[in-house]
């Protein structure tokens, strides 16, 4: 089972978590978060995410989402990465959580394959035709 390690600004991943737990009905196993504040230091921030990736590690490698790329937290991930074993994708939305987490027992590859689809697939405008308008 791959790993997921979310990287982002204050509390979002936690909240991600925390909506991807309420659509499965459980909060999935091999699932933590890191939530970088202004006050933090992402260089003591770097060995603690380290220490995760050891936990979350079972043998199939793990998937590190971050919220933003080029901030802070997506530059901490960035030097998680080891190509095949720790892999990264920034913009993380919770459709492409969901994908993750349907998919973590495939290889690696397949669930950042699946994480990126169901990122772009998720972000669409809704249609007005199949939707009841409340406000008539």
């Amino acid at each position: 089972m791959v790993g997921i390690l979310l990287i982002t600004h204050g509390t979002f991943g936690e909240s991600l978590i925390q909506c991807a737990s309420h659509v499965m009905g459980a909060r999935p196993p091999h699932v933590m978060q890191i939530g970088i504040t202004p006050q933090d230091d992402p260089e003591q921030i770097v060995p603690q995410a380290i220490k995760l990736l050891r936990t979350l590690d079972q043998g199939s490698g793990v998937l590190v989402f971050s919220d933003i790329l080029g901030a802070t937290p997506c530059n901490v991930a960035g030097r998680l990465l080891t190509p095949g074993k720790v892999e990264g994708v920034a913009g993380v939305n919770l459709p492409m959580l969901i994908r993750a987490l349907t998919y973590r027992t495939d290889p690696l590859r397949v669930v950042v394959d699946k994480a990126l689809s169901g990122g772009a697939e998720g972000v669409i405008q809704i249609p007005f035709n199949q939707v009841r308008n409340a406000a008539s």
